[in-house]
């Protein structure tokens, strides 16, 4: 038995950058950051997503920088070879399976109730 689970809520990095294919699938990418409580403060630390089809379109029209969210997936690797320098590269994404929108930051600064609504790649 094995269990890849990965499941984040924290604040987007940036605005997510949606590409669309010929063949009509369609993929978003952009980081997230969660903060990660210290002795002193919180430090973020930043996970790269990756969602396709309606999952990445909701988060395209949906998501914006500072946008709070709740994600689960699961962890992969992407491998490449450096065009300058030839050597091997590897990154950690979060292939995302499930969005939660929970707000946006002027959102919660502002306080306005839930905000909460699920997209799930099985739903539509």
């Amino acid at each position: 038995m094995s269990l890849n689970l990965v499941t984040l809520v924290g604040r987007a990095g940036r605005d997510p950058e949606v590409k669309y294919f010929e063949s009509g699938k369609v993929v978003c990418n952009f980081a997230l950051a969660v903060n990660r409580p210290t002795r002193n403060s919180d430090e973020p630390d930043w996970f790269n997503l990756e969602m396709w089809d309606k999952t990445a379109e909701v988060a395209g029209s949906y998501v914006r920088k500072g946008s709070l969210i709740g994600v689960q997936g699961s962890l992969k690797f992407e491998y490449w070879q450096d065009r300058a320098s030839g050597v091997s590269r590897s990154k950690p994404v979060i292939r995302v399976e499930r969005l939660e929108l929970l707000g946006s930051k002027q959102d919660a600064e502002q306080a306005r109730g839930d905000l909460s609504h699920q997209y799930d790649d099985g739903e539509f």
